[in-house]
């Protein structure tokens, strides 16, 4: 962290080359407003529209550069990584978050002592079935890992910058933010802020990348269970068919000790020893991802994405 800056602002950007200038003088102007020191990281995630050109003419600012596109969660670890700020502020570049908002949030974040402030687009702009889809995704993730926000797929979020410390972010992960720092024991809070009609270009969010939000949705709440003793799960699952598996494989040597039948090719008995079998197989599983869950909590991982390039304009 560098002391004298306060505050990070990181936007992930692809093809936004008609909204970036604009949102640029808008973040600035809000900046100023808190009237603390600050710094602007786009982070460019291979662009194909001139957008790279149109944000090196700004300042100030810095410009991260991908080699290729490698989606908004990588982008938004690169920013975040970069950043020097006491506290990062995210927001998207397709400029329909208001960075006008940015002071409420931080306000917030102050008088309620949280580490995060997450936003809440009550009044959604965007087309019905965006709307729709977020929704359903909304009602899903409640239901598996209930992280307490109403919107947390939104990337406009204040951050004290020791959330970050210890955390990675990769696949469809910035939507499960908050979920995954309240895991780890961080408060967080929520504000309603005002959401904007997209003016120029066209959104990227389409069924895929729904579909990887699902899995990694699934992910986060395995994370939440099981991270630390995935043994409780697998384990726990190999000890139900370990012993379903012995009751009827007891039920057959009853029946063939004490009433003379015929056990050795039956159905029944195929079907203990399977289960019995599949039993063991899930607890030996059980202590090895244990020990893999140590070795993970006690190494580090390569990114998922390379940086290009970085250009770093002052005032």
């Amino acid at each position: 962290m560098n002391p004298e800056i306060s505050l990070s602002i990181v936007v992930p950007v692809l093809n936004e080359a008609e909204n970036v200038a604009k949102l640029h003088s808008e973040i600035v102007a809000a900046c100023k407003k808190t009237g603390r020191t600050y710094e602007i990281i786009f982070v460019n995630d291979g662009s194909s529209d001139g957008t790279r050109e149109t944000l090196e003419s700004l300042s100030p600012i810095t410009v991260i550069n991908f080699r290729k596109n490698f989606g908004q969660t990588s982008a938004l670890d690169a920013g975040i990584k970069a950043a020097k700020g006491e506290f990062i502020i995210a927001l998207d570049g397709d400029g329909q978050d208001d960075p006008a908002e940015i002071p409420k949030l931080l306000q917030h974040l102050l008088d309620n002592n949280l580490d995060v402030v997450s936003s809440w687009r009550k009044n959604r702009k965007d087309k019905k079935n965006k709307r729709i889809a977020s929704l359903i995704a909304a009602r899903f993730r409640k239901f598996l890992i209930n992280d307490g926000i109403h919107d947390s797929g939104c990337t406009f979020k204040v951050y004290r910058r020791e959330c970050f410390e210890n955390i990675d972010l990769y696949g469809e992960m910035h939507r499960f933010i908050p979920a995954v720092l309240k895991i780890k024991g961080f408060t967080v809070g929520e504000v309603v802020v005002n959401h904007r009609l997209r003016m120029h270009g066209v959104t990227k969010y389409n069924w895929k990348r729904g579909v990887k939000g699902i899995l990694d949705m699934l992910s986060v709440w395995f994370w939440k269970k099981f991270a630390n003793r995935p043994l409780h799960l697998f384990g726990g699952a190999g000890v139900v068919f370990i012993f379903l598996g012995a009751s009827a494989f007891g039920f057959v040597l009853i029946q063939s000790l004490f009433f003379g039948k015929d056990i050795s090719d039956t159905a029944l008995t195929i079907i203990s020893l399977l289960t019995m079998l599949t039993g063991v197989q899930l607890f030996v599983f059980g202590l090895l991802a244990d020990i893999l869950s140590k070795n993970y909590f006690a190494t580090s991982r390569d990114t998922p994405y390379v940086i290009k390039d970085v250009v770093t304009k002052d005032e």
